[in-house]
């Protein structure tokens, strides 16, 4: 049954190997688990359907929403194979990359992806194999590209390749991509994560291929996408700061600064932020995490992340339950700073020139005055809630709607329940109905003060235009199942 979690901050949890069992996705609920992260890279479309199966069965036996969210692979630059399966290069040495798809040797091995011989000119960088080698291009014909060695090692088959100097003319949604886009569509995933956006158009192609069905997150993990950030997250739903790729991109000390930006902008914004990769990495096969680690997720907390992610460390590491576990833990600690709102406020997130963010702003500014203990929001599409956690106000947020896709979608918003309930037809059954809940969902008990937001009229999205203050009784459920 439902019990409010005793944090603001959602956790990301990826499945996989280690957790794709009905069992195994409860016992990260009850860890901590808000949401659930999908990979489409990996694992048959069967086994992606039972996964998402899993969690809708969890989902009707707690009578909590569950939050999916379908990561789309993107697409992956490849070198060729070698004769060998594997060499070595040294620093210092000649590398061509061509379009011959001979196996490759010490000198040079296949790069089939002809649009980069295009998009590539002397200077630019190619990361291979997340970084362990670096090359620089020193001559681009139109089918070799040759490169000094920059940073020599062990190169085998089918390593990825990074481009961090160029926008590389490729689509961020491929074939592969498309189809698993459909597939998510078909089974009413809550999220779609676009991997290796790098402008605005990837975000306005996917948002036509999605077609209102789910909510939109944009992966940030491009230096390319850093420089157009304010206008990829005004096309996206949300945000994640991927700091796989981008800590392959960027030098390693850029990626802190490039991570407080984008969570101080997509919360300026009003979008929801996920910090993601490697936050608890020793867990896959350590039970307990390093104090780096902790001091990282904890970091990401203080910022006014909405959600911080687990990826191997649930979906295929030894300790999955207990690295959601850790990752509540920090969350609740770091929560309980006496500094923590002041330190999410450093950032000001000025109110925009709008009657619902004046609303909004005016509810949370109600709470810290009057010692309300929780707020509530009647909403359709999720606009008021969103709002509401913008503010960053001390409380939890009850999201009210009769729309379960938007009550899903709270999972990756800051301080937010989803609740599915009825529409009310008049202000007092608003009332009524916002004080039953505060009190069924145990975020408040009687004699509290709660704050309510919601639009007049009702059943009308973007009229947010009305804050009331009332007190709890602690008997307004009687009579009520």
């Amino acid at each position: 049954m439902f019990t409010p979690r005793a944090r603001r901050v959602k956790i990301l949890a990826t499945l996989g190997p280690a957790s794709a069992s009905l069992d195994m996705i409860r016992a990260l609920t009850v860890a901590g688990a808000d949401a659930f992260r999908v990979n489409m890279s990996h694992g048959t479309p069967e086994a992606r359907g039972s996964l998402i199966a899993n969690i809708r069965a969890l989902e009707n036996e707690i009578g909590r929403p569950l939050t999916i969210l379908a990561d789309l692979q993107g697409p992956k630059l490849r070198i060729g194979s070698f004769a060998g399966n594997k060499v070595t290069i040294e620093r210092g040495e000649t590398f061509t990359l061509d379009l011959d798809p001979t196996p490759g040797d010490v000198t040079r091995v296949e790069l089939p992806h002809k649009e980069l011989f295009a998009a590539l000119s002397a200077g630019a960088r190619l990361l291979v194999d997340d970084g362990k080698v670096v090359l620089r291009c020193t001559e681009v014909t139109p089918g070799r590209i040759t490169c000094v060695v920059v940073t020599g090692g062990a190169l085998s088959n089918n390593k990825g390749v990074n481009v961090p100097d160029v926008v590389v003319p490729v689509p961020a949604l491929t074939v592969k991509d498309r189809a698993d886009l459909a597939f998510a569509l078909d089974h009413n995933v809550d999220w779609i994560a676009l991997s290796f956006v790098q402008r605005p158009e990837d975000v306005a192609e996917a948002r036509a291929l999605i077609g209102g069905k789910a909510a939109l997150l944009a992966k940030i993990e491009k230096p390319a996408a850093l420089d157009r950030l304010a206008e990829i997250l005004e096309l996206a739903d949300a945000v994640m700061v991927a700091r796989g790729d981008l800590g392959v991109e960027l030098p390693p000390e850029q990626v802190p600064p490039a991570q407080k930006r984008i969570v101080a902008m997509a919360r300026a914004m009003g979008k929801p932020v996920v910090v993601a990769t490697q936050m608890l990495e020793s867990m896959i096969v350590s039970p307990s995490p390093t104090r780096a680690e902790v001091s990282d997720v904890a970091t990401a907390i203080y910022d006014g992340a909405d959600a911080v992610m687990l990826s191997a460390e649930s979906a295929a590491g030894a300790w999955p339950v207990e690295a959601v576990s850790m990752m509540d833990a920090i969350a609740r600690t770091t929560e309980a700073d006496p500094q923590y709102y002041a330190r999410v406020h450093f950032n000001e997130t000025a109110t925009a020139h709008t009657t619902a963010d004046a609303i909004s702003a005016a509810a949370a500014a109600i709470v810290k005055t009057t010692g309300a203990k929780a707020m509530a929001c009647f909403t359709i599409s999720g606009s008021t809630a969103r709002r509401a956690a913008r503010e960053r106000a001390s409380v939890p947020i009850l999201c009210l709607t009769p729309a379960r896709a938007t009550a899903r979608r709270m999972g990756l918003v800051w301080g937010v329940q989803g609740v599915v309930t009825r529409d009310v037809a008049g202000f007092e059954e608003m009332v009524d109905k916002s004080k039953r809940m505060a009190l069924r969902t145990k975020i408040a008990k009687g004699g509290d003060l709660l704050v309510l937001i919601a639009g007049v009229p009702f059943s009308t999205p973007g009229t947010t235009n009305v804050v009331h203050v009332v007190r709890l009784t602690g008997k307004e459920l009687e009579g009520h199942s």
